[in-house]
C-alpha cells in the first residue's frame, strides 16, 4: 500500500510547496506536518485554523472543505 495523498499534500504538489514549508508557516513540527499529509493524523480545530492562515497567504480563497473532511 502506497503513501495517501490527501487533498492537503495535492495541493502542495500543485503549487510547488513543501510540507516543510506549511509546516514554518503554521508553525506546526515538521513531524506533525507530516502526518497531517499523509493521513496518518487528523487535526484538530486549532490546527486546521493555522494551516488554513498559511495557506491564504497564497491563495486568499482557500476554504477549509478544500484540504480537510471536516
Amino acid at each position: 500500500m502506497g503513501i495517501k495523498k490527501t487533498k492537503l499534500k495535492k495541493w502542495l504538489a500543485k503549487e510547488g510547496r513543501t510540507q516543510v514549508w506549511l509546516a514554518r508557516n503554521s508553525k506546526l513540527s515538521d513531524t506533525a506536518m507530516s502526518q497531517i499529509c499523509t493521513g496518518k493524523r487528523e487535526p484538530n480545530i486549532s490546527t486546521v485554523k493555522r494551516i488554513m492562515a498559511a495557506i491564504r497567504k497564497v491563495d486568499k480563497d482557500a476554504k477549509v472543505d478544500d484540504f480537510f473532511d471536516i
